[in-house]
């Protein structure tokens, strides 16, 4: 609390070394940034660099239009695969198998050792273990009355 003059409270001039948290509804890709150069910062000095990079694979109609694909990206020696979704309409056709297979390709040429990637119980659990992938760990109940499992595959053993 501030000084009392004249019965009033005066509020107390903001500590500019004292931090703030905000809850933030819609940040954009400059707070991101801001955020993770810090990070990025800390593990380049203690492991080196992560030689990162953005992996895409895109489903491209005759028409030119994007439906669907592989979004990932390389760090440190894997692969993380973010987002792989075919459209109901183009599945069945191989088309996912075939995305995986070619970022693994990809991520091999760029030094990786494995890969992995999460996936919901109501999603493509199966279709990644017979793609090779393992269960490396499960959240349960996440969504409620479902599940959250991350899975992984090794190609340098």
């Amino acid at each position: 609390m501030g000084e009392c003059l004249t019965g009033v409270q005066q509020p107390v001039a903001s500590d500019p070394a004292k931090p703030i948290l905000e809850l933030v509804d819609n940040p954009g890709d400059e707070l991101r940034r801001a955020i993770l150069e810090p990070l990025a910062q800390f593990n380049s000095a203690l492991r080196g660099p992560p030689g990162a990079g953005p992996l895409c694979i895109a489903i491209r109609g005759e028409d030119g239009s994007h439906a669907g694909g592989l979004w990932g990206g390389t760090f440190y020696d894997c692969l993380a695969i973010e987002l792989l979704v075919v459209p109901e309409a183009l599945r069945g056709q191989g088309l996912g198998r075939a995305m995986l297979e070619r970022a693994e390709q990809e991520a091999r040429a760029r030094g990786c050792i494995g890969a992995w990637l999460d996936t919901f119980s109501f999603q493509a659990r199966g279709f990644y273990e017979k793609l090779g992938y393992g269960l490396a760990g499960t959240i349960a109940d996440h969504p409620i009355g479902g599940a959250r499992y991350f899975l992984m595959k090794r190609w340098d053993r």
